[in-house]
């Protein structure tokens, strides 16, 4: 063999095995898109003539900052999703558009600061936020935003790329993303073959199914909430931390913050700032639900036994859990914190004091033809207080 031929040779073979491994990762692509295609959803069906819940989308960017589409795509996107509003969070956007009307759907001003110690979104300030610098000290954004009239929270906190390092002020946020769109795809960065792969398949066929499978929580944020939520009243929240893809109007369909109708009852005010003082208002109550839509509506649904302004409970208090109609084998109540589940499944003994998360999973369709466990619908902790003396 020639000396030409010898250093083609390793080269040659090179080329082979890169082709190889990409044909087998579309193989296994096309396996999963074939096997999105008998994806069924939703898991739960929606209960006739339920009086519907205001839906929407938070923590959302635009081209305003680092997001592919303008303000006007991403309300296009959530009316074809069928939300009432989307809490616009661009990056250390300190003097947002206002609150306004746009394809039937209320875009609501807010912002995500980015601070030294990690990111802070904010939405519901009564003026602009000043003062603020990016990558600024966190008590800075956090005093501002309080003194703006703004709710803050803590935004993807335990995540690898961009946690929350300052403890002084984790204690002082009374929000926090429990779950993260953003947070679940760099969690499925670290597992291509197990978690991306499948849901890059899926979302070629199915992609809402796609999302849906990048949606496996991890234990630490829920116990990292827990742990703050023994202080204080705290607020659950969702955050898309929609950037544009996957596609606004895929993530939007995936999943959402909901408000019952017991804490906003609709049409909302056509009054854009009225509306959008309202919508704010309702998701720093706490009483806001995180609901992944793609597994079912959660009218039907109510968490029962303690004060809904305080959210909290003495010790010994039995909390009920009332279900949707659904298929038996479908569902099921988990419980984190100081709670005990019972044996029927939907009421919890607080064994506190402390804090309770209680939550609703759904068997969901799977990586293959099966079905796998997902959070579907998502309140707010309560606190467990001390029982009163003599009681």
């Amino acid at each position: 063999m020639s000396k030409a031929g010898t250093v083609k040779r390793p080269f040659i073979l090179a080329i082979r095995a890169v082709f190889g491994g990409l044909f087998l990762l579309l193989g296994v692509a096309g396996f999963f898109a074939f096997a999105a295609g008998f994806a069924d959803y939703p898991v739960v069906e929606p209960a006739p003539d339920a009086k519907p819940w205001i839906r929407g989308a938070y923590h959302v960017h635009t081209t305003r900052s680092d997001g592919n589409g303008t303000p006007a795509k991403v309300a296009r996107a959530a009316k074809a999703a069928g939300l009432d509003f989307v809490v616009l969070t661009d990056h250390n956007d300190f003097k947002p558009p206002a609150a306004t009307w746009v394809d039937g759907v209320l875009l609501i001003p807010g912002v995500e600061i980015s601070t030294n110690a990690g990111h802070l979104t904010a939405f519901g300030m009564q003026r602009p936020i000043e003062g603020v610098t990016p990558w600024g000290p966190p008590e800075q954004a956090v005093a501002e935003v309080e003194a703006a009239g703004g709710t803050a929270v803590l935004a993807h906190p335990v995540q690898t790329k961009n946690p929350w390092k300052d403890e002084a002020t984790a204690h002082q946020v009374p929000g926090f993303e429990l779950y993260s769109a953003d947070t679940f795809f760099r969690q499925a960065l670290r597992s291509p073959v197990s978690r991306l792969l499948p849901a890059v398949g899926a979302s070629l066929v199915n992609p809402v199914h796609g999302v849906m499978l990048l949606a496996v929580p991890e234990p630490r944020p829920t116990e990292r909430f827990l742990e703050l939520a023994r202080e204080r009243k705290r607020i659950a929240l969702c955050g898309h931390d929609a950037h544009g893809v996957p596609a606004y109007e895929d993530i939007f369909n995936a999943l959402g913050m909901e408000l019952p109708p017991d804490v906003l009852s609709g049409p909302l005010s056509q009054n854009a700032r009225e509306a959008a003082a309202q919508v704010t208002q309702a998701l720093a109550s706490g009483r806001a639900l995180c609901v992944f839509r793609a597994l079912g509506a959660p009218e039907g649904f109510t968490l029962e036994g303690f004060d809904t302004t305080t959210r909290e409970a003495p010790v010994g208090t039995v909390l009920t859990v009332r279900l949707p109609e659904h298929t038996p084998g479908t569902l099921e109540v988990r419980v984190w914190g100081d709670g005990r589940l019972q044996p029927d499944g939907q009421h919890i003994e607080l064994t506190g004091p402390g804090a309770v998360q209680v939550e609703v999973w759904a068997h969901a369709p799977g990586r293959f033809f099966g079905h796998e466990w997902r959070p579907w619908l998502v309140p707010s902790p309560v606190r467990v207080v001390p029982r009163p003396p003599g009681i």
